[in-house]
């Protein structure tokens, strides 16, 4: 499963708002495939009853494991490093298409059968992380820095004490965090999730300046700049700041190449524009 842009879009939003619909909040919509009922049934005595695996479509072959997933499984017996490595790809394809219920079945599928390997164990945070299990991805991204190392899962786990409620938690954690090495991407995600955590206090200025860092301005555009500066956007219209409001979401949508956040539509509505989903 890919390790890049694992991130909840509605981290974008740090005023705590949460959307059922994943396409502007990152929150996943409940669409199922056909294949959704179709099971592998396989029997484990060390558990003693039967276990319903997912079925995995046929297409997905050892063609389809980039580098990094072979050889994070080669110390598994070969046979199941197959098995293992075409559950990850079957649960990325079905993330693709936000079936979160079926990319559950698929990584912990994987799971039973190879727990103490990281990439598996990474691949069951984010998806329950994105499925908003808060507390069973906060279980498994723990368990995947003490396996692997790695600060790159640290603003989902942020994220999982702010999902479960706990913003003050999040703040203690962040602060625990030595940023002098982390990646710029990394500390601008970290740093919406801060934000968001202040806004559900209701410590909207202390929000806003936890947005003015460097990386708001100096980052490539993509995903994280865009989300950076579309989260900042969000505080400073909720601080009645209107004008400045406007000028960082156009500055969010002009940063947004790929559609992580609806910065577009919400420079439409600051304008007073009805948005319709024919344009």
């Amino acid at each position: 499963m890919s390790r890049s842009n694992d991130r909840r879009d509605e981290r974008g939003r740090p005023d705590g708002q949460r959307s059922d619909n994943r396409n502007t909040s990152g929150r996943p919509s409940n669409n199922r495939r056909d294949d959704r009922g179709q099971h592998e049934q396989v029997n484990r005595r060390d558990v003693g009853y039967e276990i319903r695996d997912p079925r995995i479509p046929d297409d997905i072959t050892p063609e389809d494991f980039d580098k990094g997933m072979s050889q994070e499984l080669r110390s598994l017996p070969e046979g199941l490093q197959i098995l293992v490595a075409r559950h990850l790809v079957a649960a990325e394809r079905a993330m693709a298409e936000e079936d979160f219920d079926l990319a559950t079945e698929h990584v912990r599928a994987a799971r039973r059968r190879a727990s103490r390997i990281s990439m598996v164990r990474e691949a069951c945070g984010i998806v329950a992380y994105k499925s908003g299990r808060f507390g069973e991805a906060l279980t498994e991204l723990r368990a995947v820095r003490r396996m692997a190392g790695g600060d790159q899962y640290i603003p989902m786990i942020a994220d999982c004490e702010r999902g479960l409620g706990k913003p003050q938690k999040a703040l203690d954690y962040i602060r625990t965090i030595d940023t002098t090495k982390m990646l710029a991407e990394t500390r601008a995600e970290m740093m919406i999730v801060a934000a968001g955590a202040r806004g559900d206090l209701g410590e909207l200025d202390a929000a806003i300046v936890t947005l003015q860092i460097p990386e708001l301005t100096r980052l490539n555009p993509g995903d994280t700049r865009a989300r950076l500066q579309y989260a900042y956007a969000m505080l400073l219209k909720d601080a009645g700041r209107a004008n400045e409001a406007r000028e960082w979401m156009e500055r969010a949508a002009g940063s947004d190449i790929d559609g992580a956040t609806d910065a577009e539509e919400q420079c439409s509505l600051m304008d007073g524009i009805e948005f319709s989903e024919e344009d």
